[in-house]
């Protein structure tokens, strides 16, 4: 005896929801996809930088603990549908991939848009109904389950509808929050949304923008205790700074209030004090005669000199020669705790990701079915799951898409 097919509607058509309908049409299902931008995978397309980080190149027991938010809830899911087999699904489809530094894969075309081609490939292949410029309103819900949905355009009756609306990062994109609305509609409680991924403004900075670090070490603590220390590349810009280690201290503190949060650089993390103040003292010995702010240009990019004697409380025009070893003990402090005062994150319109979302406690983890309405389903950002930069995100969302769709 088979199963009887299902009729089901997917509203949303970016990762996570042209994931699902497609894993939900191969069994057979009739599924119709409403998506009311003019074209699919809109917020695909800025991703990676045009490029598209689709997924990380690294087992699950790698990958979960890069998930901030909800890494117990995805486990079952992302050992479900792998990052292997992630890349085994675009590769399978004619997809060139490549893996670059920090096994972060992208096309090998590095356009994003050839990801959202092949999505739409499958999903029409395997019969989907695809409805572009056509927008959800709202759900049609009687006796705790799902019986269709309203849009600008009429009405669908279905046994069951798949939210993947995302969240409310780059609204732009289309991410405006209908999710969230659809999911309090029908019962379900939302965990509080703050950007993620995303820039930090400073009270301080007195390094101009533009100037790009490599190789530092950004710690934040919260009442004397470290929450957050990585290396890697930080940019000054006009507000604050950015780069690969902002966002992802983004991720760690964006639920704390700024004010508990101290920050610092350590622009020499190769170097402990010891060895450090030995190879300063064998720079000042080389340009004794000199001023300091020249003195330090073999250890710092020119850009920083001047900021970083100011927060040592040296003055610039000083030589060489007149140091102190009081003055010389403030450098070497500095250099390896340079102080950053933050103020705020950046807002959603800048964030690639939105923390927070539909409560995970009522989800089913297992097919990512509501349970509290019979036939709602949700997956992707719309979800309170969320995780570093590195193409852990999207992978989420092609996990829960796959799992969503292919359980109905």
């Amino acid at each position: 005896m088979t199963e009887e097919k299902k009729s089901v509607i997917v509203v949303g058509g970016g990762a996570a929801g042209l994931m699902a309908a497609y894993a939900c049409a191969k069994n057979g299902n009739a599924v119709t996809l409403i998506e009311k931008n003019e074209k699919l995978g809109k917020k695909i397309y800025i991703t990676g930088k045009g490029r598209c980080n689709l997924t990380n190149d690294c087992p699950p027991e790698d990958f979960l603990p890069n998930v901030v938010r909800g890494g117990k809830f995805l486990t079952g899911a992302v050992f479900s549908f792998s990052p292997k087999k992630t890349i085994d699904f675009f590769e399978g489809q004619g997809l060139a991939l490549k893996v670059e530094r920090g096994n972060r894969v992208f096309p090998v075309s590095d356009h994003a848009s050839d990801v959202t081609k092949t999505l739409e490939k499958v999903c029409r292949d395997a019969g989907v109904v695809i409805r572009l410029n056509e927008t959800a309103l709202s759900l049609i819900v009687a006796e705790s389950s799902v019986k269709g949905i309203k849009t600008d355009i009429g009405e669908y009756v279905c046994d069951t509808v798949v939210i993947a609306t995302g969240g409310i990062s780059y609204p732009a994109t289309g991410s405006t929050g209908d999710g969230y609305r659809f999911a309090q509609e029908a019962g379900h409680t939302l965990i509080e949304c703050v950007p993620s991924l995303v820039g930090l403004n400073l009270k301080n900075c007195a390094v101009q923008q533009g100037i790009s670090l490599k190789n530092v070490v950004l710690t934040a603590k919260r009442n004397g205790k470290a929450i957050f220390s990585e290396i890697g590349e930080l940019l000054f810009t006009h507000y604050g700074i950015s780069g690969p280690l902002v966002l992802s201290l983004s991720a760690k503190v964006n639920r704390i209030p700024m004010k508990e949060v101290s920050l610092f650089l350590d622009l020499k993390p190769a170097l402990d004090e010891k060895k450090l103040e030995e190879r300063i003292l064998r720079d000042f010995n080389e340009r004794k005669n000199e001023a300091l702010k020249n003195a330090l240009r073999g250890l710092l990019p020119a850009a920083l000199v001047l900021p970083v004697l100011q927060a040592a409380d040296i003055p610039n025009r000083k030589q060489v020669n007149s140091v102190t070893k009081e003055e010389r003990n403030s450098l070497i402090e500095t250099l390896k705790r340079f102080v950053l005062i933050p103020q705020s994150l950046r807002g959603f319109s800048e964030a690639v990701v939105t923390s927070g979302g539909v409560n995970l406690k009522e989800i089913n983890p297992k097919t990512m079915e509501s349970k509290l309405i019979k036939g709602l389903r949700f997956c992707g950002e719309v979800l309170d799951a969320d995780a570093y930069t590195g193409g852990f995100n999207l992978q989420i969302a092609f996990s829960t898409g796959f799992i969503c769709g292919n359980t109905i």
